[in-house]
């Protein structure tokens, strides 16, 4: 089988290797050089579809002379781009090689497969008519909550990846937030120990705390209800008068529980006026 030359950007499986498509491997086995974020991990699924190839190193820190060399390559073969597990530039390097190859004039071209966060919103049971994927949460307390804080009332599935020592911190800042609003935690997908737990939030957030969860996560959350919203006058005089003796977090609190609103968007106001 003989390929175009160009950049394929390739999706490898995110947990069990038979989910390796015909044609992804006929683009490993064609091509010069496959670009891998790590290669002891692309390694050993070479080593496991029996194939011997020039492994280059690309991930977020390589320089603009890797990427042009890479580009190089493309125009005159294949070049196939590669991440850990999954579709790369899901949350994964790649983003800026595909931009300068196509800004070069070189072929860049999909070779699809696993995806971590199609295959948990699948399987999960939540809506996916319309969801916002926004990769990893930050790490930080008061980072994390004004992330969820900008992302409170989009009318959409939310769905995030996380690890096992963040998940609890992540779940419980959800609960304040967002109240109880429909989660899902998927993980070890397609792996023996798949596991998918929906609850509240607080739930989940009990659950996880009691024991550390292993493996790669994909957190969702439903989206907000379409409950009528207080009239936005009430809720301003309601928030003004509760600040006037609670700090922000506090009153956007007890004002999301007055009026059956969500937290999320109630501290951000709440926030904006304290700054005023």
């Amino acid at each position: 089988m003989s390929f175009e030359s160009g950049l394929y950007v390739v999706a490898t499986p995110i947990g069990n290797l038979a989910d390796m498509s015909q044609r992804a491997v006929a683009i490993l086995d064609a091509a010069e050089i496959v670009a891998v974020e790590d290669s002891r991990v692309t390694g050993k699924l070479l080593h496991h579809l029996g194939l011997k190839k020039k492994m280059r190193r690309y991930n977020d820190h390589s320089s603009a002379a890797d990427r042009d060399s890479l580009i190089a390559a493309a125009r005159e073969g294949v070049v196939a781009l590669v991440s850990d597990a999954g579709t790369p530039l899901i949350s994964d390097p790649g983003y800026k090689l595909v931009r300068a190859a196509r800004e070069a004039g070189v072929s860049v071209y999909t070779i699809p497969g696993a995806s971590a966060v199609i295959a948990a919103l699948s399987i999960c049971g939540l809506p996916t008519d319309r969801f916002l994927f926004s990769g990893f949460l930050p790490n930080k307390a008061k980072a994390r909550t004004d992330a969820l804080s900008e992302l409170a009332h989009i009318k959409a599935t939310l769905v995030f990846y996380e690890s096992g020592p963040r998940l609890a911190a992540s779940l419980t800042a959800i609960a304040d937030l967002y109240g109880d609003r429909e989660v899902a935690v998927a993980r070890e997908l397609t792996k023996k120990f798949e596991e998918v737990v929906t609850g509240t939030a607080a739930e989940l957030a009990a659950r996880y705390s009691a024991q550390e969860p292993k493996g790669e996560i994909v957190l969702i959350i439903g989206p907000p209800s379409e409950d009528a919203v207080a009239d936005a006058g009430d809720v301003d005089a309601a928030l003004r008068e509760a600040l006037q003796s609670m700090s922000a977090a506090k009153a956007a609190g007890a004002i999301a529980k007055k009026f059956g609103l969500e937290r999320a968007a109630l501290y951000a106001r709440a926030t904006e006026m304290k700054g005023q």
